[in-house]
């Protein structure tokens, strides 16, 4: 893991060393562990290294046969292409899965990134051929952000070092400020920095470095083209093979490897599967709330730990943590934040930090498997619907309502969303009610000036929102959904696993997320992922075997929810008030004072409102203000 910066001089002429220091400087908390530099003539690297796979030759930029490469993830499957490689006659100088990017490359060119297995992101300079090669992993666990000058070309793995050269001025990006109070998240390749883009996940970039002319790739894109030949027992196996092999692959190491475990189904089967590596007891990392037992599932992380004899590290993130650490931690992420979840992640980041340098976590389960409430809320609305109207608004029936009725139990938590959600437009297409499970901002835009809001188009919000969520090959409501979440919401929750381990110089690893356990999920028939109406229902039947009865039969689920709305009202109301009515606040233009200083009081518990606003100016402080 590791941060880097690049440099294209589109008018010929030389890089500035200083400015690409400059840029490399900011990223010292990615690669603590070592530091590159590389110019050639109108082409400049700079490269900061968190070592974690051969610690002795892995120094980067690295370079052979004319061609360097700065470079920041992990090749899970790089021994095997590796063996492949030497196969072909290729010789290796290193033991590091940097060179067998560089060898991939020769080998393939760009359909180089067909074969990888892991987590990604570089730069690469063909020097022979006068191009630049750059390639993003197929979620995008790993960043990779551009932007476009009169004169450069520039890339870096956090937009901060972008805003380091003296031809970016940081500007808000209205149009994405809309889009991140309604989703929390910017759609596509846009960042809430006016002109900043980012390379899209499962997307390659080739630059002519004699023209400037840029082109972009898809290479990957999950396929929800339905399998309709294999049985439920096959895909059943098949998962179980695959993500036991997914989590051998991603325990390879040069360091000391560890496990966020939070009681919950994704992190506990990570856990388990990775405790089978490591015979002197994994280390596990979990925390937890003293504010009640709605905000605290620390004994179910410690009955894991205690089955897979792991080595159990808990932290309490308080009141105090989080106000004295909010500016610092939207300064690491570069933009607003998807969901108070980060702030906890970081604090069991830098706990986990302290003992081992790669952690291993559940990430993705909830996309890939159909972990989120909503889809249950969902589809329990589409079964009254047919039931009353005898109607079915798919090409087959997923559930029904006699099936659903003995999981809605995992509902009882999720009354203030229920009532939300029927509250208004009951029995709508597919579209408007997932669109309003997912809006953010729950349609309280009166928390915004009459000014801003006479700059929100709800149509053309929800028009964006439809060209996603409708894909062509995603038929059913269920495979929708879980398209739209993984391609969305995903690499949003990505965003903030990566700042968050990053700015304690810890790598983040996800097994869930090995491109052959998505493929193959993607092809079920969504009946069998979604059986009755269970979430997780595939999963539990591939793995569920491995976990204590309490893990595998628990109906509430947590995701590690923070106290916002208590502390609002308690010790840390200066801090919101502060922050959210100061008079340079007001002066934005952006918000409503009065109705603002209620929600203070009167924020609802799990709720966004609160939290998008915050993030919203703090930001616009540390970046916008600042400049």
């Amino acid at each position: 893991m590791c941060g880097l910066a690049g440099v294209v001089n589109l008018t010929g002429g030389s890089v500035s060393q200083p400015v690409l220091e400059r840029m490399g400087a900011v990223l010292h908390h990615r690669g603590p562990d070592d530091a590159g530099l590389y110019i050639d003539a109108n082409v400049g690297f700079c490269h900061k290294r968190l070592a974690i796979i051969d610690l002795a030759s892995g120094h980067q930029p690295m370079t052979f046969d004319g061609v360097t490469i700065a470079y920041n993830g992990e090749l899970y499957n790089y021994l095997e292409l590796r063996a492949d490689l030497q196969r072909k006659g290729h010789l290796f100088r290193t033991n590091s899965d940097t060179e067998v990017i560089i060898r991939m490359y020769q080998e393939y060119g760009a359909d180089c990134v067909t074969h990888f297995n892991g987590m990604f992101a570089f730069l690469l300079h063909d020097a022979p051929r006068h191009l630049l090669f750059t390639a993003r992993d197929h979620f995008g666990i790993k960043p990779l952000y551009f932007c476009r000058t009169e004169s450069h070309l520039l890339f870096a793995s956090e937009i901060k070092a972008l805003l380091q050269h003296p031809e970016v001025t940081p500007a808000r990006d209205l149009d994405s400020l809309r889009e991140y109070l309604t989703f929390q998240f910017v759609l596509g390749d846009r960042t809430l920095f006016h002109s900043i883009r980012k390379v899209p996940p499962g997307h390659y970039q080739v630059v002519d470095l004699r023209g400037g002319v840029l082109r972009t790739v898809r290479y990957w894109e999950p396929s929800f083209q339905v399998d309709p030949y294999h049985t439920e027992e096959y895909f059943i196996v098949e998962l179980r093979r695959l993500l036991t092999d997914a989590v051998r692959l991603q325990m390879r190491s040069d360091v000391a490897v560890g496990a966020y475990l939070s009681g919950g189904l994704d992190s506990s089967i990570i856990s388990m599967l990775a405790s089978t590596h490591v015979p002197g007891g994994l280390k596990c990392f979990t925390g937890s709330f003293r504010e009640g037992p709605d905000f605290d599932e620390s004994a179910y992380a410690r009955e894991v730990a205690a089955a897979c004899r792991a080595q159990m590290h808990e932290i309490v993130p308080t009141e105090d943590d989080f106000v004295d650490l909010m500016p610092r931690l939207v300064y690491h992420m570069d933009e607003p934040g998807a969901g108070p979840g980060l702030f906890p992640q970081y604090m069991v980041s830098r706990c986990a930090a302290s003992h081992v340098k790669v952690c291993l976590g559940g990430q993705g389960g909830d996309e890939i498997f159909g972990g989120y409430a909503r889809y249950l809320v969902a589809y329990l609305e589409q079964a009254l619907k047919g039931a009353i109207f005898e109607t079915n608004e798919e090409a087959e029936h997923i559930v029904s309502l006699k099936s659903i009725v003995p999981h809605l139990a995992s509902l009882r938590q999720y009354s203030p969303m229920l009532k939300a959600f029927w509250s208004d437009g009951v029995f709508e297409p597919m579209d408007r009610r997932y669109f309003r499970l997912i809006d953010r901002s729950g349609g309280d835009q009166h928390l915004l000036s009459e000014e801003f809001q006479a700059c929100f188009d709800g149509e053309d919000l929800f028009a964006r929102f439809q060209a996603v969520f409708n894909h062509p090959d995603t038929l059913s409501y269920y495979n929708k959904m879980t398209h739209f979440d993984l391609v969305t919401g995903l690499p949003a929750l990505l965003h903030v696993e990566d700042r968050m381990s990053m700015a304690v110089s810890l790598e983040s690893r996800v097994p869930f997320l090995d491109p052959r356990i998505v493929t193959l999920v993607t092809s079920m028939p969504p009946v069998m992922k979604f059986k009755g109406g269970e979430m997780k229902y595939i999963l539990k039947q591939a793995l569920g075997d491995i976990l204590p009865p309490r893990i595998l039969h628990r109906k509430e689920k947590m995701g590690f929810p923070v106290p916002l709305h208590l502390w609002a009202r308690g010790r840390a109301h200066e801090f919101f008030a502060d922050t959210l009515l100061a008079k340079r606040s007001q002066e934005r233009g952006l918000i409503d004072r009065k109705e603002v200083g209620r929600l203070l009081d009167d924020e609802a518990p799990f709720s966004r409102r609160l939290w998008g606003l915050l993030n919203m100016e703090l930001w616009h402080r540390q970046f916008i203000d600042a400049a």
